[in-house]
């Protein structure tokens, strides 16, 4: 569903920018021919997945039962989950994540900021691409860009002022605190719990190196023992006659709690000293970075940078095959087929290239810009020839393209977009493994059932809002 409903906006993938701009089409103009195939494709789909390939009742259950979390979890405070914290060794993996969904960390104003931005960058590329003639259409990126950084610099300024209670939360320390806390009320009297409520908050951060100094005293039980253990060899000890009655009659004197202490802290041995390295000083940075800028840090982790590199040499492939003329004999196979069948052929055909070669030509992207490279040759070949193309065979052609980049993202490879590789390696930092054979299997009825009502829909509709002139360039 995610793949059929970007197929609606241009800015939705990089498939359809390179679509628009190769035909030059304009993105609301784009979004009128696509919209009514898609829509229609979504109705009809719901009903065959339910109905039909997800009936089994152990599949589609007709009630869901709501999972409970105990009760200590609730009242747990919701802390953001891309700070990474160190969890607490007798927690659940499952009950942590599944408190990430029933008891989610919301930050409202970066959610209200977000979305405002977001709804503004898409108005002023929509009116800048309309407002532009044919030809002269300002890039994408002179809006987005600034919009992206805008965005990033709000989440690295709200980081940096909220930084002190990330770095505690990373640390444990809200959470083994707020623990303590509860136990202490539990533990009080009835009548002293309000008192040590009340005291709480005076007696917290008043003597800051208080904290310290407990850390580095060691446990009031090791001291006791030690005392004791001390004690009892001096008890022991074998006393001397010839000293005298004084020096046998004498004891020896008592140990503290204090030389216990200090004799343990004497007996421990120091910790050893790390080597400083470029590797450690680099994990240490990107911690702290992560620890002051959770939400920057997750985005810098999620950028799609293999796509630069991919789409790179993608364009070097396909120019390739137009300088060795592979793609001129592709685009003499193409015309030989529209002459013969004609435009609902056009469409059936180019639909149903688009989506095999989804899986087969460096996903979807690879495959736009071949098929792309392909019509501008045919274009050309009829231009050549004497020969014009109709406008309703030419968009029949472009927009079943479309549809085919589009839904065959989703069709018997995890490799047919770039969507689908980022789906299975989120699910596989959840535990949650999809075997390649399985995703084929299911898909495969699904892509063939959306392609064909997408494909019908649009035929109706070039054969009602097309004519038979010829295409001169024009949408």
């Amino acid at each position: 569903m995610a793949n059929i409903g970007s197929t609606v906006l241009v800015s939705s993938n990089p498939t359809n920018l390179v679509l628009a701009g190769a035909f030059g089409i304009k993105f609301i103009v784009y979004t009128a021919n696509v919209i009514v195939p898609v829509i229609a494709t979504v109705v009809l789909l719901f009903p065959f997945l339910l109905y039909v390939l997800f009936r089994g009742n152990g599949l589609v259950p007709k009630t869901i039962q709501m999972c409970e979390l105990p009760d200590e979890v609730k009242m747990r405070e919701p802390v953001n989950p891309n700070i990474p914290v160190e969890k607490p060794t007798d927690d659940d993996d499952d009950l942590t994540a599944l408190s990430e969904i029933l008891n989610p960390y919301l930050d409202r104003p970066s959610a209200i900021f977000g979305a405002t931005l977001m709804g503004a960058t898409l108005i002023t590329i929509l009116v800048l691409n309309a407002a532009s003639p044919s030809g002269s259409e300002h890039p994408v990126y002179w809006v987005t860009t600034p919009a992206a950084a805008i965005m990033f610099t709000w989440d690295v300024v709200r980081g940096w002022k909220h930084r002190d209670h990330s770095r505690r939360i990373a640390r444990g320390e809200v959470r083994s605190e707020k623990t303590s806390e509860e136990f202490a009320m539990d533990e009080l009297p009835a009548e002293s719990k309000v008192e040590s409520a009340i005291d709480a908050g005076l007696s917290k951060d008043t003597f800051p190196g208080q904290s310290l100094k407990k850390e580095t005293l060691p446990p009031q039980d090791d001291v006791s023992s030690i005392a004791m253990d001390l004690r009892e060899e001096t008890e022991k000890a074998p006393v001397h006659e010839k000293d005298g009655p004084q020096t046998a009659t004498s004891k020896a004197p008592p140990i503290t709690d204090a030389a216990a202490a200090s004799t343990l802290s004497r007996s421990a041995p120091d910790a050893p000293h790390k080597q400083r390295t470029l590797y450690s000083l680099t994990v240490n940075s990107w911690k702290w970075a992560r620890q002051t800028f959770p939400t920057a840090t997750t985005v810098l982790r999620y950028l799609p940078l293999k796509l630069v590199p991919f789409a790179f040499c993608m364009f070097i492939l396909v120019e390739g095959l137009v300088t060795k003329g592979w793609v001129a004999v592709f685009a003499y196979g193409w015309n030989h087929w529209v002459l013969k069948t004609g435009v609902v052929g056009a469409i059936g055909g180019m639909a149903f290239l688009s989506v095999v070669l989804c899986n087969f030509a460096g996903t979807n992207i690879g495959t736009t810009i071949l098929l792309c490279r392909v019509l501008q040759s045919w274009i050309q070949i009829r231009h050549n020839d004497g020969i014009p193309i109709s406008k309703r065979m030419f968009w029949a052609t472009v927009y079943s393209m479309v549809i085919g980049v589009n839904y065959g993202a989703f069709s018997t490879a995890f490799s047919a977009s770039l969507a689908g590789l980022l789906w299975r390696d989120i699910l596989s930092r959840k535990n949650i493994h999809v075997r390649s054979r399985d995703f084929a299997w299911i898909n495969l009825p699904i892509i063939a059932f959306a392609t064909i009502i997408g494909c019908v829909v649009l035929i109706g509709q070039v054969y009602i809002t097309r004519g038979t002139a010829a295409y001169t360039g024009m949408s």
